[in-house]
This record gives C-alpha cells, structure tokens and sequence, in this order.
C-alpha cells in the first residue's frame, strides 16, 4: 500500500459543508479545523488564532496506524484583509490557496473570480456556508439589526444607526448564490438569496461554482498556479500581482 499523505487543513466555518464533502472523497488522511465565521473582520485576532493552530499541528503525532506527523498544513482562506500574512510553519510545509477571500475557493480560481468582479461591479455574494453561519444582507438582518438597536438606544436614535449602517448597502447592486452542484439541495438557498435580493431591490443571479481549487489541494495535488507552497520557516507575505501571495 502506498504512503497516504496526511494533511492538516484550517478553515472557516463557512466552508464546513463544501470542505467535508471533499474531504470524504480525498484519498488523503485530512483532519480539519473549522475557526468560526466572521474573524475576518478582526485581522490581527484570526492571525493569531492561525499562528496557534499550525504550531500546534507542527507538534501533534496523527492518530494512524502508521502515526507520524502531518506532510501538509492547508490554510484554506484567502488573503482575508492580510490575516494570513505574516504566518510561517516551524516544520511542515503549508498551502494556501491564492486568493483574495474565500470566494475564490468557491468559484473555482482566481481567474473567475476576477472576471466576474470586472463584468459585474457591486456583487455580494450568496453560499450555503454564508447563509447558515451569518446573517446575510436582507430583510430578516435588517429587522434583528433594528429591534436590538430600539432596545439598546431607543427608536429615534434606531432610526438613525440603521440609516448609517445600511448605507454601505448603496455599493452594491447584485445577489449572486454561489451553487456547488455535487453538494445538493440548493432550493432553500437559492430561494432564500432571491428574498433578499427583492428586499435589497439588487439583481438576481445565480452561478455554478467549481470545487476544483479545493478538490485538487485536499487531494495532495498542488497546482502552484493555484496554490502557494511555503517551506518551514518562510514567511507569508502579500505579493500585490496577480499571485496575491508569496513567501519571503
């Protein structure tokens, strides 16, 4: 029997059921950890909380018949308003997809993800993970958003604090649900996505995404177009080109 690679993947939450679902199919050992959603507004904090989780992958002994340690630590983020930059591994070598945010993850490549941005200016986009795991832009966030506010501050100053945090809205123009065919089931989200856009008065649209990126790094396969492979000890760094990252 050949040498199975064993590999330690990072995520987000929000990836949770596309990252299972190719996990379940890799003929790698894969052993994750899902950080929670929305540390992507605090940089610094998920910096950290990353910096943590691959040194202590670096220590631990993979729970195998033939034990040993990981061969790979994936980091499957993006650049994530430079969370990832500034991370290094003592001893195992990691992955990290070039990317942006995790939008790329979900369409495919970065390539996609740029062309659609450049068709279509003010896109907020629309997943399954999105939709489970935060409040998205639309009529049930408004309404929570606006009751907590009345029952913190009152509803004159309410009024106004959702005035002022709605406007950001203004930039953007279309809900596009992201649908990964072989995960199933789109109809909740699809119809959810479509509320929200008819709340928003944005367009509509829905597009496939392509596990592809993701398939091939869980696989063991590294596509150094698409990913970047950074030896221990090498430090992440923002490229600012079409790479997005590279090592230092």
């Amino acid at each position: 029997m050949n040498k199975m690679l064993k590999i330690k993947v990072l995520a987000c939450d929000v990836m949770r059921r596309e990252i299972s679902y190719l996990s379940s199919l890799s003929p790698c050992y894969v052993d994750t950890v899902f950080l929670p959603q929305g540390l992507h507004e605090f940089p610094d904090k998920l910096r950290i909380m990353l910096d943590e989780e691959i040194e202590k992958a670096n220590q631990e002994t993979v729970l195998r018949r033939d034990g040993g340690a990981y061969d790979f630590i994936i980091l499957a983020y993006g650049l994530c308003d430079n969370s990832v930059a500034g991370l290094k591994s003592s001893a195992i070598p990691l992955i990290v997809p070039r990317a942006h945010d995790c939008i790329t993850l979900l369409l495919g490549s970065k390539e996609r993800y740029s062309a659609l941005f450049s068709e279509t200016p003010g896109i907020y986009w629309y997943s399954r993970g999105w939709i489970e795991r935060s409040l998205q832009p639309g009529k049930e966030r408004y309404e929570q958003s606006y009751q907590s506010y009345v029952e913190r501050f009152g509803e004159d100053n309410a009024e106004y604090l959702m005035e002022t945090e709605q406007g950001w809205f203004k930039s953007y123009k279309c809900a596009f649900f992201i649908d990964w065919e072989c995960l199933g089931n789109p109809e909740p989200y699809r119809a959810y996505t479509k509320e929200c856009a008819e709340y928003l008065k944005w367009n509509y649209r829905e597009i496939k995404g392509s596990p592809s990126l993701l398939e091939k790094a869980l696989r063991g396969e590294f596509d150094q177009d698409e990913v970047l492979i950074v030896p221990p000890g090498k430090t992440i760094r923002p490229s600012y080109d079409e790479g997005i990252i590279k090592y230092e």
